[in-house]
């Protein structure tokens, strides 16, 4: 017990570690944009008819603190949002960054680690199915499925879909909420309205993260279940689902909860051009109009923070996972201590 806390100890503190370093690149980025928040602020009033001077560009970059250190503006940012919970203020829009999220970051998370769940749900039970049996037929239609799925982009797929409603139903289904529930508080009838919407988005956000999950349990599987290993204790008379769970299941599905971050990353780096398709309005498409058409930096990069926290706080429960499943893991950071 005392070995599994000093594991848990040491990656809590090396997540930490990690976070801080991302906040400092986030940072970083933010402040590499050519003119500063208050340049471009001014420069944005410029262009709505207000006369701008230079002495009123140094008097906001004052207010704003952009005359201390570099490193002192990084130490308030991160304090405030580690302690806090705070990103400051919209460099353009001049609302609070934390307003203007407000639940769309986390609507965001859930729609995809919903399409997670429902790559993995089917992916492993159907991967090591079809590396455990000896039905060639059902194997090539699994390959076909799974080739298919990484090989149609998941835009098309979305354009082919809502084509097809709009023709046979006359409903786009685009949207996360019908026009009477998108700005009134949350409620039981809201959240059913939404999840009667958000099943698009996690159906086709899963779509390709499954053929993408189903061929890697099934080459991870299919390379566990013939060691020698699997056959000594088919000859120890161990055999079904007792064998299967016990020895290659296991450790097939080591690499597959240590990937759990990286498909995470990969499924929110999507959302964006389905958000642009299905018109959806969360963290997605605020991402990708606070990059491409605002220049918001300090917009983008709270959203690229939490993006980035999200998937190191997946990566420390899934170490943790490892760690229960395989003790080897936990010899792996601490050594035989």
């Amino acid at each position: 017990m005392l070995q599994f806390s000093r594991f848990v100890a040491v990656r809590f503190i090396m997540a930490i570690i990690t976070l801080l370093m991302v906040s400092f690149i986030v940072f970083s980025l933010m402040e590499l944009v050519p003119a500063n928040c208050a340049e471009r602020y001014l420069a944005f009033k410029n262009t709505q008819g207000e006369q701008v001077s230079v002495a009123d560009i140094r008097a906001e970059e004052i207010r704003m603190g952009l005359d201390k250190p570099y490193v002192t503006r990084w130490v308030n940012w991160v304090s405030d949002v580690f302690v806090r919970g705070d990103f400051g203020t919209s460099c353009i829009l001049r609302v609070r960054v934390n307003d203007l999220l407000g639940t769309k970051f986390w609507i965001s998370l859930g729609i995809c680690m919903a399409s997670l769940l429902l790559a993995y749900t089917i992916a492993i039970p159907v991967g090591i199915y079809s590396a455990t049996t000896n039905k060639p037929g059902l194997n090539n239609v699994l390959r076909f499925v799974s080739y298919l799925g990484l090989a149609m982009p998941n835009f098309l797929l979305a354009l082919m879909i809502m084509l097809a409603s709009t023709i046979l139903f006359g409903d786009s289904l685009t949207g996360l909420f019908s026009k009477e529930y998108r700005d009134v508080p949350w409620s039981f009838d809201r959240l059913m309205n939404f999840l009667s919407h958000a099943w698009l988005p996690v159906f086709i956000l899963g779509w390709s993260a499954t053929a993408f999950a189903l061929q890697t349990v099934r080459a991870l599987m299919s390379d566990e279940y013939n060691k020698l290993y699997v056959t000594a204790a088919r000859a120890r008379g161990l055999s079904g689902r007792q064998l299967l769970w016990r020895y290659p299941a296991r450790h097939a599905l080591g690499p597959i909860i240590n990937s759990l971050g990286f498909d995470l990353n990969r499924i929110f780096n999507e959302l964006p051009i389905i958000a642009l398709i299905l018109t959806l309005t969360e963290a997605g498409a605020l991402l990708l109009e606070s990059l491409a058409r605002s220049n918001d930096q300090q917009l983008a990069g709270a959203i690229i923070f939490m993006l980035t926290a999200s998937i190191i706080g997946l990566n420390f429960f899934t170490d943790i996972m490892l760690a229960v499943l395989d003790p080897r893991v936990r010899r792996g950071i601490l050594g035989n201590a």
